[in-house]
């Protein structure tokens, strides 16, 4: 793992929220919005893009947690911003926070973990979790 960053250092990811990505669930559609499922999903995504460039080619990035506050609506088609801050490395481990918003409003905000593993490792975990669900 190679650590080019300091902390404090941002990432910008901008998306248009796409009519798939409003709230609903197997009943049908809650909401013609933003979905806090497809936020959580993009903010997760803002803050990979620290880990991308920090993971080696034998290194893949795996999610330990994503803290999510949806503070505001945000229509279908409407332009979404995330920036995304690096607030910790402590070893393999990748802490960040972000910042979603649409125009002037602030959509979101909130916290997620990565881990940088070997993807010998990770192959190995899969594996064992395979195993025991097959038994």
């Amino acid at each position: 793992m190679k650590n080019p960053f300091r902390i404090g250092d941002i990432k910008i990811y901008s998306k248009v929220v796409q009519p798939h990505e409003k709230a609903q669930f197997d009943s049908g559609v809650v909401h013609d919005v933003y979905s806090t499922f497809y936020l959580a999903k993009d903010a997760e995504w803002s803050t990979r893009l620290f880990v991308l460039e920090m993971k080696e080619s034998d290194e893949e990035g795996i999610g330990t947690f994503i803290h999510i506050e949806h503070l505001a609506p945000a229509l279908i088609g409407s332009m979404i911003n995330f920036n995304a801050r690096l607030e910790e490395v402590n070893g393999n481990e990748v802490i960040c926070s972000f910042e979603a918003t649409c125009g002037n409003r602030i959509i979101a905000r909130g916290r997620t973990g990565q881990k940088i593993l070997k993807k010998e490792k990770l192959e190995k975990i899969m594996t064992t979790l395979q195993t025991n669900i097959e038994q």
